[in-house]
């Protein structure tokens, strides 16, 4: 079975980790809530708090398939700045294992140097970014090497059925979209 870590930071986007994590989990996925310190329970960017299994302390990239950064602004501050997170990130680049980030959360990546040219994000964090290759909003989801990305909140579950297809394959992809009724979510 897939394993993937979701680090979840205070201010992290509810919609994109929650997404996610559900899409992730009904394809048959374990998927990881890890929090950035020893509180278990992280306050989103709207107020919803969630309970995280584990810290992210510990986490070595041959635990785990694929890591996944959810966005929202403070939290993806706080991703950037967690050694822990940047350091994971570095492991599992050099590993050229699979790596995740949607909306502001590619700036994480660009923080730990793992971000690939040829990126998406939410509308100006591109601003933010050092790396270049931005390829804009005609790209739901974005694939460069091993790195994915997306733009934001609208576009979390097809983000999430295409680190699907990669984990779990075409079927799987395909059964998933048609019972989540994703059919806009164009092919990956």
């Amino acid at each position: 079975m897939s394993k993937v870590l979701v680090p979840i930071a205070e201010g992290f986007e509810e919609i994109e980790a929650v997404s996610i994590i559900d899409v992730l989990r009904r394809a048959g996925i374990e998927v990881i809530m890890g929090s950035l310190n020893e509180s278990m329970i992280v306050k989103g960017a709207n107020g919803i708090s969630v309970q995280c299994d584990r810290s992210v302390a510990g986490i070595s990239a041959d635990a785990i398939d694929m890591i996944v950064l959810p966005g929202g602004w403070g939290g993806t501050k706080a991703l950037a700045a967690d050694g822990n997170v940047q350091n994971l990130l570095k492991e599992m680049d050099a590993k050229g294992k699979y790596i995740g980030a949607i909306c502001a959360a590619p700036f994480a990546l660009d923080t730990a140097g793992v971000l690939k040219e040829g990126y998406t994000c939410y509308p100006s964090v591109e601003n933010e970014i050092k790396t270049s290759g931005f390829r804009g909003a005609e790209h739901a989801v974005v694939e460069s090497g091993n790195v994915m990305t997306s733009r934001g909140p609208g576009t979390a579950i097809c983000f999430a059925l295409a680190i699907v297809k990669i984990l779990r394959g075409k079927e799987t992809y395909e059964a998933l979209k048609g019972g989540l009724l994703a059919d806009y979510c164009a092919s990956i």
